[in-house]
């Protein structure tokens, strides 16, 4: 697998001040992006996906996961997580969805952070040098509205993805925001009355209005 990756690059932030107040505990942020030459490139219209996904996958989640779940301290100290993908500008964005819209490589990530929730992502097509956003939120099913945990981080490869690249990229958290104090979808369900979901409460606010 390592002969049709280019390059992996990790990124590790961690927070130490917001808001003029000191993080307690600091905020650590893991991201890993590999960078690969579209399987699909030079191909026309694939109309089946399926043979490269099962061949790529599951081995690009092996790549990464391992090393973020590491310099994150482990799968206890891990709290949110997230998944992303950039095309080059010859290919589909379907091609990096391909890649990061299958159990063989969401699983990875969930079972190497112990997670039950789905992972968020985002999907699209950019240049060499793309700032890739990588949503996270929190690993399990239970807290999933925590808001505290609704992150976002941003990975660059200066010479990546060229036309015929793919990025692909994972993201994980040992906490929500510093000093989050805005609440969570819980509350205001509490407050508000309702267990809908926002689309049954615009329609039952606007009746009452």
């Amino acid at each position: 697998m390592k002969n049709k990756v280019r390059k992996v690059v990790i990124l590790t932030e961690n927070t130490f001040i917001e808001g003029e107040k000191p993080a307690e505990p600091p905020l650590r942020v893991v991201s890993a992006a590999a960078v690969l030459r579209n399987p699909w490139a030079g191909m026309g219209f694939v109309e089946d996906l399926r043979p490269a996904i099962l061949e790529l996958a599951p081995v690009l989640g092996q790549l990464l996961v391992p090393d973020v779940i590491r310099i994150a301290g482990g799968k206890s100290a891990i709290q949110a997580y997230g998944k992303a993908a950039v095309v080059g500008s010859n290919g589909e964005i379907e091609h990096g969805s391909a890649l990061i819209h299958t159990l063989r490589f969401g699983n990875v990530l969930r079972q190497g952070a112990g997670g039950t929730s789905f992972l968020p992502f985002t999907n699209t097509r950019g240049g060499p040098g793309f700032f890739l956003s990588i949503p996270l939120h929190n690993k399990t099913k239970e807290q999933v509205g925590s808001r505290a945990h609704f992150l976002t981080t941003t990975i660059s490869v200066p010479d990546a993805p060229g036309p015929d690249e793919i990025v692909i990229a994972v993201a994980v958290a040992t906490g929500g925001r510093p000093h989050h104090r805005i609440g969570d979808r819980y509350q205001d369900m509490a407050e508000m009355g309702t267990d809908q979901t926002g689309a049954e409460l615009a329609v039952d606010l606007s009746r009452r209005a």
